[in-house]
This record gives C-alpha cells, structure tokens and sequence, in this order.
C-alpha cells in the first residue's frame, strides 16, 4: 500500500501537505469510522472533527484520505492566517500537525505563535512540549507526539544556527 504522503500527493496536496498529512496520520492513526477522543469530542478516520462527523459512522479508506486532505487545507490555510513568518519545512510540518491536534482557537491564543512572530523560533519550537495534557491528564500518546514536533521543529533551525555559528 502506497504510504499517506504519496497518496495525498496523488489527490494533488504538494510538499508540505503530503508530508504532513502523512506525519499526523502516523499519530492520530486510521480509525475507518467515528469515535470519541480523549477530551470527548466525535473523530473520525485521521482524527477529523466537524458537522460531517456523527456517531455510529463507517468510511471506507479514501474516504477518509479525502477528509485528511480537506482538513489539512483548511488548517494549513488557518496556520498561515496566523504565521506572519516564513517557516522552515521543519517548523511547517510541525505547527501543521499541532494546529491539526489542538485547532485554530488554541494556536491564535497560544504563546508558542506569540513567540514565533517574535522571531523567538527555538523558544516557540519548545512550547511544543507543554501541550500534553488532555482534560488535566498527561497523556502518553501527547508526549510522543509533541517529542517528534518538537524534533521536526528544530531539525532545519538547529542546521541554521550551526550555520551562523561558522
């Protein structure tokens, strides 16, 4: 089976979309139906959320490919609204899959875009690791994937800084 990234690619979503299309369904996985996360609200398939979902639910696999690549275009363009800084594809993918975890309320609030409009990138990188917490509970499932955001975040900052530094 072809991965996510190359499917989206497929449907026409470029670069940055595919590859993270394909890093958020690694850690939301593919559920081909409805179901309620762990702060209660209706998901479906690679973690969609909306009107469209319902309890009860079944969706075949490019069903739910199509709803991921809807969902990664809607948050990708609330992203950027928010952004007013270019990003690294690091930095892209990263904030991509937070702003897909959390939403567009959480992001606009949050200090890690107040700091990364600042230009504090590293800084806004390490926020990232605050949002583990789902209804007061540390969730493992969080700490993993805000590890790897956090990773992705740095990978092109940290070959910046390393470039300046010579």
């Amino acid at each position: 089976m072809k991965s996510i990234a190359a499917r989206l690619s497929a449907l026409g979503l470029a670069g940055v979309l595919a590859i993270s299309g394909g890093y958020i369904a690694m850690h939301e996985g593919e559920v081909l139906g409805s179901y309620v996360d762990p702060v209660g609200i209706m998901t479906a398939c690679y973690g969609s959320t909306g009107k469209h979902v319902a309890p009860g639910q079944t969706f075949s696999q490019d069903e739910c490919l199509y709803m991921l690549a809807a969902d990664l275009q809607l948050h990708n363009a609330q992203l950027m609204q928010a952004v007013k800084v270019p990003l690294s594809e690091g930095e892209h993918v990263a904030y991509l899959s937070f702003h897909y975890n959390v939403g567009a309320g959480s992001f606009r609030s949050s200090t890690l875009l107040r700091l990364l409009n600042a230009e504090q990138r590293v800084d806004a990188c390490h926020q990232l690791s605050r949002w583990v917490y789902a209804n007061g509970k540390k969730l493992r499932g969080l700490v993993k994937r805000r590890q790897h955001e956090l990773e992705m975040c740095l990978r092109d900052l940290d070959l910046r800084l390393a470039a300046n530094a010579n």
